[in-house]
């Protein structure tokens, strides 16, 4: 990674907090990475036996799932994704509970602990998938890579330095899961529990300002969903939206280098609300627009992300755009129905749907002044929603270029301010 990718400002501020060490008294080793982080299992944990009310994290392959009642590891703890979102690495700092789609390391001690999950971050594990069918990380492999350890005094000290960024990406991701807890919870009021009509016929009053109460009607008609608001309809998602089948281009027009557009198979590389990009194509057959819903065809089918970029959809994608332009209630809309994965499908392994199968999925039509008010009050959320996700890009790349540099103890921090990192966000 290129010194000179991160802003100018940033560098900046390291030039003149960082000090260049003239001498090393204790030089890092080079060790197997089962030596210095052995990996176990998860171990399963079916969504029916978690406890929400719990407040310990439960663990997926690409982070936090639910919460339990009951931890697994007793203190902070690395999870690494075993299958599924392969090679996906996140640190718990207080006890957890990774599931069987995961590996696990645990210490007793916080900044060890850290300073493992920010090596691992940066060995390309996300790489070393071993099956093609359904992407899994080998522990063997992963147990023989080769990493730099530097001394415990070392480990600590930048765990500490780092760590101010990763609380800044951490309270980041928290902001955006609120954010998009707000937008999910005024749409499922709306249009799910349609709880302003349910006032309105009931003679209560709805509790909105007048302009968006006159948006609502004061009674129900029978649908084959059961009750809707009079005036709104059922209509197949073809009528209102476009819908692109993925296709995957042939192999040899694949690279990890940034040539192309991105390309995404299926969801290895999804999020929470966006996916990170490590493959690219040349081949630009299947094309999704900044802003298209990523839908999974192929098990987990109903999987959904957004698209920030261009980016090419492989055999196991859909990307779907609503025709009116309004994004957002689309997104919360198919969200919602798809809150439970692979609740369509068919297929002899795997479930899977069809272009058919999508284009005849029944959608609520509510009127469109309804529609575009909710659209409105929720742009402004999802586009934060997307700036903080970049920035969050940018936090851990400048970490991951920092690690190296302090591991060979070419910078060194002893005048950085408190909090220096966070506060320029």
């Amino acid at each position: 990674m290129d010194w000179h990718a991160i802003p100018e400002s940033f560098r900046q501020e390291i030039d003149r907090e960082y000090v260049t060490l003239q001498v090393t008294n204790t030089e890092p080793s080079d060790v197997d990475l089962v030596q210095f982080t052995p990996l176990s299992y998860g171990k399963a944990l079916k969504k029916t036996r978690r406890n929400p009310s719990g407040s310990i994290p439960v663990y997926g392959s690409n982070g936090i799932i639910g919460y339990h009642d009951q931890a697994l590891t007793t203190g902070p703890t690395v999870v690494v994704g075993r299958k599924g979102s392969v090679g996906v690495v996140n640190f718990s700092p207080g006890p957890c509970w990774p599931i069987d789609t995961t590996f696990y390391h645990e210490e007793s001690d916080s900044e060890i602990a850290r300073f493992k999950y920010l090596t691992l971050s940066r060995l390309g594990l996300d790489q070393m998938n071993s099956d093609s069918a359904v992407p899994g990380l080998n522990r063997n492999n992963a147990h023989a890579l080769q990493v730099r350890v530097p001394s415990i005094e070392d480990q600590r000290r930048i765990a500490g330095i780092l760590g101010t960024l990763d609380d800044k990406i951490e309270l980041n991701r928290r902001m955006s899961q609120t954010l998009e807890e707000m937008a999910q919870a005024l749409f499922k009021s709306w249009f799910v529990d349609f709880d302003p009509v349910k006032a309105k016929s009931e003679g209560r009053p709805t509790g909105l300002p007048p302009h968006m109460d006159t948006l609502f009607p004061d009674s129900f008609t029978d649908s084959p969903l059961g009750p809707i608001p009079t005036g709104w309809k059922l209509s197949p998602l073809v009528e209102s939206c476009s819908l692109i089948m993925g296709q995957s281009p042939r192999s040899e027009y694949y690279n990890e280098l940034g040539e192309g557009l991105p390309f995404h198979q299926g969801v290895s590389n999804f999020g929470n609300r966006f996916p990170t990009h490590r493959r690219w194509t040349t081949v630009d057959k299947r094309l999704a627009e900044p802003g298209d819903i990523l839908f999974s065809v192929r098990a987990p089918v109903g999987r959904i992300n957004l698209a920030l970029d261009h980016l090419v959809v492989g055999r196991g994608l859909s990307a779907i755009r609503a025709l009116d332009g309004l994004q957002n209630f689309l997104h919360s809309q198919l969200k919602e129905m798809f809150s439970l994965e692979d609740s369509i499908g068919s297929g002899t392994i795997y479930k899977a749907v069809t272009k058919r199968d999508l284009e005849s999925i029944k959608l609520l039509k509510p009127s469109s002044p309804a529609v575009k008010e909710f659209e409105s009050v929720v742009a402004p959320i999802a586009n934060l929603i997307a700036e903080l996700f970049k920035m969050n890009c940018d936090l851990r790349e400048a970490r991951d270029l920092l690690l190296p540099r302090l591991i060979s103890r070419e910078l060194d921090l002893p005048k950085l301010k408190s909090g220096c990192f966070g506060a320029s966000a």
